[in-house]
């Protein structure tokens, strides 16, 4: 057998397990969509609100996050968080 055989072999085989790869993924897409599961979970946990970042508290749930929270170490404490530079601030307290 020539190393050409073997790699056209080879590359069939891989393009077979793609194929197989992404029927599977169809097939598993058209039985539960997963924005659907994740409505169920919510419901079935009843959580209250979005969890946006896994870091610090205050980006993890902002409803419930106090306005001083990035602060807590003094008021020009560089953010040690990335995703505290993505998140905008708060919307000022109505008096």
């Amino acid at each position: 057998m020539r190393r050409s055989d073997e790699f056209l072999a080879v590359a069939g085989l891989l393009a077979v397990l793609v194929l197989l790869t992404v029927a599977e993924s169809a097939a598993h897409r058209a039985g539960t969509s997963g924005f659907d599961a994740s409505r169920a979970m919510v419901r079935r946990l009843g959580l209250t609100d979005l969890c946006l970042f896994t870091e610090a508290r205050y980006t993890r749930h902002p409803s419930q996050a106090d306005h001083f929270a990035p602060f807590q170490d003094h008021p020009q404490a560089l953010e040690h968080f990335p995703s505290g530079s993505l998140m905008a601030p708060p919307p000022p307290a109505l008096p």
